[in-house]
């Protein structure tokens, strides 16, 4: 089952993915992890509008995510989106392992502090990326694959 890319991205499915991941990775399957969003039947059709009819989307809290990664039981190039650090630093407590993370997309609202370009952090998420860090996970934040990564460990540190 191989994960080709971890994305960090609130808005979850939209155009920068659509457009430039997906094609770049050559993704089969998106895989959501959010407790609230696969409870939202609305917010999933938006998605599975936005992206093409060949790519797969599964929408799952983040327990059925860790059943799924450990099933192994595709081979699909996925690409898992999540609107937070915390749905990663939780996957990865529970056993899964991912060697990078995509930070793409966390904007502004208030109370968090701007660390990078469309990068904003409250202090959970500041604490959650440190934990992944410290988990040995590299994060990198881009938007886009044509972006220059910024090294999101140092920015945080």
């Amino acid at each position: 089952m191989p994960i080709v890319l971890a994305r960090v991205d609130d808005r979850l499915i939209h155009g920068q993915v659509v457009e430039g991941w997906l094609p770049y990775l050559k993704v089969d399957q998106v895989v959501v992890v959010s407790d609230s969003v696969s409870k939202d039947d609305t917010q999933q059709a938006l998605m599975r509008l936005a992206l093409p009819d060949s790519v797969e989307m599964k929408v799952l809290g983040i327990q059925e995510s860790v059943e799924y990664f450990k099933g192994g039981q595709t081979s699909a190039h996925i690409l898992i989106l999540v609107p937070s650090p915390h749905e990663i630093l939780e996957m990865l407590r529970q056993g899964i392992v991912l060697k990078s993370v995509n930070i793409g997309g966390m904007h502004y609202s208030a109370g968090r502090i701007q660390v990078g370009r469309a990068i904003f952090l409250s202090s959970e998420d500041r604490n959650d990326l440190k934990e992944l860090v410290q988990r040995g996970v590299v994060l990198e934040g881009r938007a886009v694959p044509s972006d220059h990564a910024q090294n999101i460990a140092e920015i945080i540190q």
